[in-house]
């Protein structure tokens, strides 16, 4: 191209950028204005705006004065169609404001107008709200509904509302006493830190309560008279959603407190200070459904007006806004036994290491009991524990054993020891001479013959273990159960001392108390158990389903296997007649076996296979003590982690609980 024929090219590109600014009429501009109005009021920060008729730093300070009482909530704003008229200009701001599932909408107009080549936005308070006047501000009210119950087997309630007294220094009442004085004396009385709770006394206003402990009514040792007889202690009655004990299924069902400051963060609005939320368990679970809706009212109000002013005036001098009516919570449905409970609590009192009875019917499903004991330390142990369960899971070798095509009767050698690649494995201290040799499979198994089945692990691979796992409701999705819960973990692979190890319930074969229980509960049904310890999870938030292993605590002592992810249902169950074999050789346990104190169990005859599985680095080494048992149509297992042996650990436990139970 010629230089006449670029200079010519330039000057019309010159001429048709003039005409295009000339045809602008500053729109872009007034636009590219309101959207920086929008996006600064929803982040509650208008200080980069430039006003007119205001300083940007006393606007944004307006603004939060505004705004103070939503704290934490921010709208969500966007600017509509923008309308303009010379150098003036107005544009739509649509708000969103959301309180938990409550929407409030409205939308207001801002005004800009042109000041040389930039627009400026109009100052008008009514650009935060409708009709807001310069010296009005915004107050919230909140009002929480009573939260739900909990529900035990035919609707009982297992947590409901429940007499307390919250217990407490009322700083005007102390007059001329000293308050550290009052605050260590009462601090000493309820069994609280004085130092940190005279601390807190000291750091309130001079009108605050503040509390110290909150006591159960019911019970209670700490009097009245005791709690007046200290200058400006008092003890305020109250309710609080409680279960019947402090204790009572408490990893299981959790616990109502005041929400934290991380739990509100993360509530995006649906929880303020002084809300109360779930803890742990099912309560934290299912809180929303529980908790229900609060009522929600909006106010705009002269920001000089007192509370005593609102009191004493004739009409509310305040203009409601926007107006939510309270949504009731639905109390939460459990098939949890209390009575069974409170059993398996009490049996389980004077275990120190870590422990769980889990009872369920097999006919349904229910689960009727999932307590954990002290030794636990708040530790779901009976739902999420992940354990080697030891000889209990002959039960799984044995139906594997049994779709090999042996039966009960079925012979098979039970030696002193046995050695699988260098590893020597042995029975139990005092295994009987009488039933070493060969024996039957239902010898073999009341027994308890390591070696016998160990021997077997040439004909019953590491497959078919898994299958027969899986056939008995073992490491599969529990879509029914409605809670966190470990069903166990069974690999499907394995060999050498390994595949050895798992046909002893050991290597890398976990299990959890309530899975032992299931897997119990499978021979009494003749099919596998479908757990269900929530009724109605479709009240709130979708129930949660089985957890692999990232659920077990760090510090637990036998997790040396990663638990696998749960598996769809087994596409083989148990069969009534594989279960009826099985059937036979529990109650040889207990008719020729070493479980044959539980012969004197009345009623129905009880069916049972104890475990006892190594675990840790010591030398000798630590046990797991298991026993699971069928009564009836009642499926149980006992678990104490640091236990010894089953039938003399956890055993006499199982005794105690079923002799009880009735």
């Amino acid at each position: 191209m010629g230089k006449k024929s670029i200079f010519a090219v330039a000057v019309a590109a010159l001429i048709l950028g003039t005409s295009l600014v000339a045809c602008d009429d500053g729109r872009s501009g007034a636009e590219a204005a309101a959207a920086e109005l929008a996006i600064a009021v929803s982040g509650l920060d208008i200080s980069s705006v430039e006003f007119d008729g205001k300083d940007a730093a006393a606007a944004n300070d307006q603004l939060k004065s505004v705004f103070a009482a939503l704290d934490p909530q921010k709208p969500s704003v966007a600017a509509g169609e923008l309308t303009l008229d010379g150098d003036n200009a107005s544009a739509p701001l649509n708000y969103t404001w959301t309180f938990g599932e409550a929407e409030w909408k409205y939308t207001v107009s801002a005004r800009f107008k042109k000041s040389g080549d930039k627009w400026l936005t109009v100052w008008d308070p009514a650009t935060l709200v409708p009709g807001l006047a310069d010296s009005e501000v915004l107050s919230k009210g909140a009002q929480s509904p009573p939260r739900a119950d909990i529900l035990g087997a035919g609707d009982v309630p297992l947590v409901t509302y429940r007499p307390v007294v919250n217990v407490g220094i009322d700083k005007p009442q102390l007059g001329s006493a000293d308050p550290a004085d009052s605050a260590g004396k009462l601090a000493a009385l309820v069994g609280v830190d004085p130092a940190v709770y005279a601390e807190q006394v000291k750091a309130s206003g001079a009108e605050a309560f503040v509390p110290a402990i909150t006591l159960r009514e019911e019970g209670r040792t700490i009097t009245n008279e005791q709690i007046a007889a200290i200058p400006g202690a008092r003890a305020i009655p109250a309710t609080m959603p409680l279960a019947p004990t402090r204790s009572f299924a408490r990893a299981v069902l959790g616990s109502v407190g005041e929400a934290t400051a991380e739990q509100i963060e993360e509530s995006e609005g649906a929880l303020a200070a002084g809300d109360l939320t779930g803890i742990g368990g099912l309560q934290q679970q299912y809180d929303e459904q529980l908790r229900g809706s609060d009522a929600v009212v909006i106010r705009a109000q002269r920001a000089d007006l007192t509370r005593e002013q609102i009191q004493s005036s004739a009409t509310d001098p305040r203009r409601v806004l926007f107006e939510v009516e309270p949504t009731s919570g639905t109390p939460l449905k459990t098939t949890l036994d209390p009575r069974l409970q409170t059993l398996a609590e009490d049996t389980l009192a004077k275990v120190g290491p870590a422990s769980a009875i889990v009872a369920l019917r097999p006919s349904t499903g229910a689960v009727l009991a999932v307590a954990s004991g002290q030794g636990s330390n708040g530790y779901n142990t009976a739902m999420l524990g992940q354990y080697a369960p030891g000889s209990i899971f002959k039960m799984v070798d044995s139906l594997a054993m049994f779709r090999n095509g042996l039966t009960p009767e079925s012979k098979v050698e039970c030696t002193p020891t046995l050695t699988v690649d260098g590893r020597t494995f042995k029975n139990a201290e005092g295994y009987p001479e009488g039933s070493l040799g060969s024996v039957t499979l239902r010898d073999a198994f009341a027994h308890s013959c390591n070696t016998a089945f160990i021997a077997a692990r040439d004909k019953v691979s590491q497959g078919q273990l898994e299958s027969a796992a899986m056939a008995m409701g073992l490491a599969v999705e529990a879509p029914t159960l409605g809670a966190e819960a470990f069903l166990g973990s069974v690999p499907g692979e394995a060999s050498g001392t390994e595949h050895a190890a798992s046909m002893i319930g050991q290597g890398k074969i976990l299990l959890s108390p309530l899975a032992a229980a299931m897997m119990a509960g499978s021979v009494a049904k003749g099919a596998p158990v479908a757990p269900q310890l929530v009724l109605n999870p479709d009240g709130g938030e979708a129930a949660a389903g089985t957890t692999s292993g990232s659920t077990a605590p760090a510090a637990q002592p036998s997790a040396t296997a990663t638990a696998e992810a749960p598996s769809p249902a087994s596409g083989q169950p148990i069969t009534a007649e594989e279960a009826a074999s099985l059937a036979d050789m529990m109650r040889a346990v207990v008719t020729s076996g070493h479980a044959g104190f539980l012969s004197s169990v009345p009623g129905a005859p009880v069916g049972a296979k104890t475990g006892t599985a190594e675990f840790g680095n010591e030398v000798p080494p630590k046990t797991h003590a298991w026993i699971v048992a069928v009564h009836g149509d009642l499926a149980v297992a006992v678990f104490v982690e640091d236990g010894g042996l089953g039938a003399t650990t956890s055993g006499p436990l199982l005794k105690e609980f079923l002799t009880a139970a009735g």
